[in-house]
């Protein structure tokens, strides 16, 4: 079930924050399995069950903004370094989040309000990520969510700000390859597993040029996401960085059979680390 819309709400809770974050798409319900008793031969033939809580299920689709990028791609990545502070700057503190490799990764809690209905999730955690940039669009982050605990009834009238920052977009970003910028790159789609161990692919859609195309092997890709406005510090505050390294070409998906612009996506296995920078001003602390 997709649920969408201004009456309904999605707050995540870590030790240090409170948010509420915009999203476009979340599923988050309570994860139910049954207890299956088989028919006896000599009895009516009728199986039964019993009803179990697994836990917590479903995801999250959000909007990166420049207040929610550095909490939600912590989420995702799983760990995060000492903040450093940017020298030539007022208040500026640079922080590296590292792909975590397993599945137990920072535990926070997730407030639900549909349309009066408070349900509070607690002990959640990142199953898997997909970090979504396209031309023409926001960038987007879907965020694979699961619990060992039941949902719980939450009964306090808390009201919680929603964020309402400057979105990101993928009409401004760059990428480098092995140290070159490519300008031919659409958009991509960045994919993390962490269940059973962790396994991350990177989809590239390129438009097709005459030349050579984007290398079989890659050493390392940086993806670089920018506000373009003068008011933040340096661009720094309105900035984050990926950094993926040691990319596999496993397949290439292009299908030509037009004779407009070619847009085709290549896939890549990650064999390297996968790493990211943000930047947050003030006090702000991210775990």
């Amino acid at each position: 079930m997709l649920v969408n819309g201004s009456d309904c709400s999605i707050v995540v809770k870590t030790i240090n924050r409170e948010m509420d974050i915009p999203y476009s798409d979340e599923t988050i319900r309570e994860a139910v399995s049954f207890l299956q008793e088989a028919a006896s031969i000599e009895g009516d033939g009728v199986c039964r069950g019993i009803r179990r809580s697994s836990g917590v299920t479903g995801c999250v689709v959000t909007p990166l903004t420049i207040g929610t990028a550095p909490l939600l791609l912590y989420l995702a990545m799983g760990a995060a370094g000492n903040p450093v502070y940017v020298s030539g700057t007022k208040d500026l503190h640079q922080y590296r989040l590292d792909l975590l490799p397993m599945e137990d990764s920072e535990h926070f809690d997730l407030l639900q309000d549909r349309g009066g209905k408070r349900q509070l999730f607690e002990g959640c955690r990142v199953l898997g990520f997909e970090l979504r940039i396209m031309r023409e669009e926001a960038i987007k982050l879907k965020l694979d969510i699961t619990s060992e605990r039941p949902p719980a009834t939450y009964s306090y009238p808390d009201n919680f700000e929603r964020e309402q920052g400057e979105r990101y977009s993928g009409d401004f970003v760059s990428y480098k390859i092995n140290g070159q910028e490519y300008r031919n790159i659409y958009g991509l789609t960045l994919s993390t597993k962490k269940e059973g161990g962790t396994k991350t692919e990177l989809w590239i859609k390129r438009v097709l040029e005459r030349g050579a195309d984007l290398p079989d092997i890659i050493d390392e890709i940086t993806i670089t996401a920018r506000l373009l406005r003068d008011k933040y510090e340096y661009r720094y505050f309105g900035t984050f960085r990926i950094t993926v390294k040691r990319l596999v070409l496993m397949s290439d998906e292009t299908v030509i059979n037009s004779a407009d612009t070619v847009v085709g996506p290549l896939r890549y296995y990650v064999a390297g680390m996968l790493s990211t920078e943000v930047f947050t001003s003030g006090e702000e602390m991210i775990p």
